[in-house]
C-alpha cells in the first residue's frame, strides 16, 4: 500500500497495540518471552516455525483460519457461546496471538505454562449447540480440527503472500507441519499429520461433519468493526487474499473461491501491502525481539532498558 513505508511512529504503535491488546505493544506476556526461562524453547531459533509465525503473512492466514474453523459446527458453538468476539474482536485476536507467539518464541518453561493456561480455559468451554450436540473445547477431535484449519491456513498464506522460504529447502512445508504439531499436542490434540499432503488428507476427512459457515461470521470476518478508514482499506486486501488461500475442503462452505481458483491479482496486491507493512514495522515483531534478547541473539528491546538480561543457564522470574 503506497505510503506505508513512511508509516509514522504513532500509526505503528496503534497497529502493535491492536494486535497485542496492550497500548504499549508489549504486554506482560510479550515481556515474559524475554525474561522467563532460558534456552530455545519448543522451536529452533530462526527455524521454519519462527519464520512462518514471524511473517506478516500471518495476518492473511489468521483470517483464513477463522473462516475454516467456523465450518465445524461444534468449534463454532464454543466460540459463539463462550467468547465476546462480536463485541470485542480485538480482545479475542490478542488472546489468540498470545498463545501463538508464546508457544513459538517463549522458553520451554514459558510455553508449557501458556499451554496449561489455555487447557484450563478449554475446560470451561463445554455445552450443547442448538441441535443438542455436545461440545467441549478439550475434546481431542475438536482440538485436532482447530489445529488442522489453523496450520493449513498459515501454511497456505506463507506460500501465497509470505517471504521466500527457499533457504529451508524444498520440503520446508512438511517441516512446518511436523514441527508445529508440538504446540497442538501440548493442548491435547492427537493423531496429527506431519506433512503437507497428510494435512490436506486430514482436512478432507472432516468433510462429513462440516457445515456452511454462518453468514453472520462471514460478514464479520469480511469487515470487522472498529477499524478506521485506512485500516478498512488495508484489511479488505487481507480478506481478499484469505479468500484465495482457504483449503478447497472448506472454501465452498465459506462462500469463497479458495486455493487454486484464480485470485492472482488479489494475492499480488496483498503481497505488496504486506511487504510495505513489514518495511514500516521493521523486520521482527516485539515477541521475536524479546526471544532473541533472551537467547543472546539480539539487543535488549526498548521496554527492557534497565532490566537484567538472563544469563545462560539461569532462569528468570
Amino acid at each position: 500500500m503506497p505510503g506505508l513505508t513512511a508509516l509514522p511512529a504513532a500509526a505503528r504503535a496503534r497497529f502493535r497495540a491492536r494486535v497485542s491488546g496492550d497500548e504499549t505493544g508489549a504486554p506482560g506476556w510479550v515481556r515474559e518471552i524475554g525474561t522467563v526461562g532460558d534456552g530455545p524453547g519448543w522451536f529452533e531459533p530462526d527455524g521454519v516455525v519462527w519464520r512462518v509465525h514471524g511473517d506478516v503473512a500471518t495476518l492473511v492466514g489468521g483470517v483464513a483460519a477463522l473462516l475454516g474453523q467456523g465450518a465445524h459446527p461444534l468449534a463454532l458453538a464454543g466460540v459463539q457461546r463462550h467468547s465476546a468476539y462480536l463485541d470485542d474482536p480485538w480482545k479475542r485476536l490478542a488472546g489468540t496471538a498470545r498463545w501463538l507467539v508464546v508457544s513459538t518464541f517463549g522458553s520451554a518453561e514459558l510455553a508449557a505454562r501458556e499451554a496449561g493456561r489455555v487447557r484450563g480455559m478449554h475446560e470451561r468451554v463445554r455445552g450443547r449447540d442448538e441441535a443438542g450436540r455436545a461440545y467441549s473445547a478439550s475434546d481431542p477431535a475438536l482440538l485436532r480440527w482447530v489445529h488442522l484449519a489453523f496450520t493449513d491456513a498459515f501454511l497456505a498464506a506463507q506460500e501465497a503472500v509470505g517471504r521466500d522460504m527457499s533457504q529451508f529447502g524444498p520440503r520446508w512445508a512438511d517441516a512446518y507441519v511436523a514441527d508445529w504439531t508440538r504446540a497442538a499436542a501440548e493442548l491435547g490434540a492427537d493423531d496429527l499429520p506431519t506433512s503437507e499432503a497428510g494435512l490436506a488428507e486430514a482436512l478432507r476427512a472432516y468433510s462429513p461433519v462440516l457445515e456452511p459457515v454462518p453468514a453472520e461470521l462471514r460478514a464479520f470476518l469480511s469487515a470487522p468493526p472498529g477499524l478506521s478508514r485506512p485500516e478498512r482499506l488495508f484489511y479488505r486486501g487481507l480478506a481478499g487474499a484469505a479468500a484465495h488461500v482457504l483449503s478447497p475442503t472448506v472454501a465452498p462452505l465459506a462462500g469463497v473461491p479458495g486455493r487454486g481458483r484464480g485470485g492472482a491479482v488479489r494475492l499480488a496486491l496483498a503481497r505488496a501491502e504486506l511487504r510495505a507493512l513489514q518495511l514500516a514495522l521493521g523486520p521482527r515483531s516485539p515477541s521475536e525481539d524479546a526471544a532473541r534478547w533472551r537467547l543472546g541473539l539480539g539487543p535488549a528491546p526498548a521496554w527492557a532498558h534497565g532490566a537484567r538480561q538472563p544469563l545462560q543457564g539461569e532462569g528468570a522470574a
